[in-house]
C-alpha cells in the first residue's frame, strides 16, 4: 500500500476547498502537481494504477 507523505505546507490550500478529482468531496489538500485530492484518494488510486516498466 502506498503511503504518501504530504506533512509540507504545499500540501494545504489555505484558500478554501475545491472538489476532490478522485471522489468529488471537498478538501484542501493538493497533489505535487497542484490538483485536489484527499491523501487517501491519491494512495487508493497509486495502489491500483502500478507504474508501467519502459520498454525502451
Amino acid at each position: 500500500m502506498a503511503l504518501l507523505d504530504w506533512r509540507s505546507p504545499e500540501h494545504f490550500d489555505h484558500t478554501g476547498d475545491q472538489p476532490c478529482v478522485l471522489c468529488d468531496k471537498p478538501t484542501p489538500l493538493r497533489s505535487d502537481r497542484g490538483k485536489p485530492v484527499h491523501k487517501v484518494c491519491a494512495e487508493d488510486w497509486i495502489d491500483s494504477h502500478p507504474a508501467k516498466e519502459d520498454n525502451a
